[in-house]
């Protein structure tokens, strides 16, 4: 396949920079060499319980130094979303910092009274009062979305359910589907272009997932690199309709593209 020259890049966290709190080798360095050539770049997340402070630190203490800035979360890109269909409208959230704090900074109100939106987010602690009260203003007219449609979370006793799984158990008592915003909708990857002025022709995407990633940037037209360093193994490439641009062990091996 013949290289595009990729000016910008878009980077997944979990699996491609970080596993388990510690740097996959090779992530500080790549890293590095984005900051040093001065290549807009963004960090992906999903995960909305956490600000972008507070990944910048997480990211820090595992060796790697990015700026607030360089860090896209679902609830940003809900909060972008939300800002650009109702500005200064108003929502009952669901979830941790990330999202509250996302959707505040937004313009946002955070009411339970009549909200334009129920919004759904990642947290460990979720209340079956704050479902129920959901499902009601659902039921009332709120329109429903969830920062992304992952079922399960990592933990280190294993698997939580997570944002989808919740989401699964609102829409069974509403009938009303959630709209998600975060990957697989390549919208999240369009804000994150729009967030740093990137073109689509001239932007990579880097995941470790097919079903998220890999299928999002296709969708987002990027060229697309799937690292074996998070859940996706080199068997597992061929079960699916669509394929990366580029698989690679890991970003080690993508310094030398920057």
């Amino acid at each position: 396949m013949t290289h595009r020259k990729i000016e910008s890049w878009l980077t997944d966290m979990d699996g491609v920079l970080v596993h388990e709190g510690l740097a996959i080798p090779g992530a500080p360095e790549f890293v590095k060499a984005l900051r040093d050539a001065g290549r807009p770049f963004l960090i992906l997340t999903n995960n909305s319980i956490f600000t972008p402070r507070d990944l910048r630190a997480r990211l820090s203490r595992s060796g790697i130094e990015v700026p607030e800035e360089a860090i896209w979360t679902s609830a940003l890109a809900t909060a972008q979303f939300l800002t650009d269909q109702i500005p200064g409208g108003s929502a009952y959230p669901i979830g941790e910092a990330g999202l509250t704090t996302a959707l505040y900074e937004a313009g946002y109100t955070l009411t339970e009274t009549d909200p334009d939106y129920v919004v759904l987010g990642e947290t460990r602690t979720y209340s079956f009062e704050a479902i129920t009260k959901a499902v009601r203003l659902i039921q009332g007219g709120a329109r429903f979305i969830a920062t992304n449609p992952d079922t399960t979370g990592p933990s280190t006793e294993g698997p939580l359910p997570a944002t989808g799984a919740v989401a699964a158990m609102i829409q069974a008592a509403t009938g009303r589907s959630p709209y998600y915003v975060g990957k697989p909708n390549p919208m999240m990857f369009r804000s994150a272009l729009n967030r740093i002025d990137a073109h689509s022709e001239s932007t990579a995407m880097i995941g470790d997932r097919m079903d998220t990633d890999v299928v999002a940037g296709i969708e987002a037209g990027l060229e697309t690199f799937l690292v074996m360093t998070g859940s996706t193994k080199a068997a597992d490439v061929e079960t699916y309709p669509f394929r990366p641009s580029h698989v690679v062990d890991s970003v080690a091996d993508l310094i030398d593209r920057v």
